[in-house]
């Protein structure tokens, strides 16, 4: 069984060229809000409504069940400088087969340079670590830029149905 979560402080995750900061509800919340605070650094487009629907079942899920550990929603940071460029998480924590879907979204500034596919990946790897049996996602059919993400990061196409493409990928 996979747990809940720990108690025990989430941290980034870091990639060549990007860190996954893990939000905590107050950041949550701003972002909800559209609200930076001095400091933060959103690039233009940031936070995107994708990143606001997300965080806000992030939220209901906390109020919901308490904290989900790694399962939560993070932000994607541009190593270098920090930039917050987007956000990419799970809905929420494994289901009863221990299986967990996964959202992203970048702005449309910095598409197209493989960050998608690399966030994608360390996320896929989170869930590996975690102990889950496997990640799904979905992509409008229209959407080739997204699958192409997906089968990068090493999620198979399994279905389509009502205007959506089905990646997954077991452990």
């Amino acid at each position: 069984m996979i747990p809940r979560a720990s108690g025990a402080k989430v941290l980034p995750v870091l990639t060549a060229r990007l860190l996954l900061h893990p939000l905590s509800v107050r950041e949550a919340e701003r972002i909800v809000a559209r609200a930076p605070l001095p400091g933060d650094l959103w690039a233009e487009g940031y936070p995107q409504d994708g990143d606001v629907r997300g965080c806000g079942g992030f939220l209901r899920g906390v109020f919901e069940r308490g904290d989900p550990g790694v399962f939560r929603a993070y932000e994607v940071r541009l190593t270098e400088s920090g930039l917050a460029v987007g956000g990419i998480g799970f809905h929420g924590p494994p289901d009863d087969v221990g299986v967990v879907t996964v959202g992203y979204g970048l702005v449309p500034g910095v598409r197209g340079k493989g960050y998608a596919s690399e966030a994608l990946r360390a996320l896929l790897e989170t869930a590996r670590v975690a102990g889950v049996a496997g990640v799904k996602g979905d992509a409008d059919l229209d959407n080739s830029a997204s699958h192409r993400v997906m089968e990068a990061a090493g999620m198979r196409r399994v279905a389509e149905g009502d205007g959506l493409r089905h990646f997954y990928r077991g452990f």
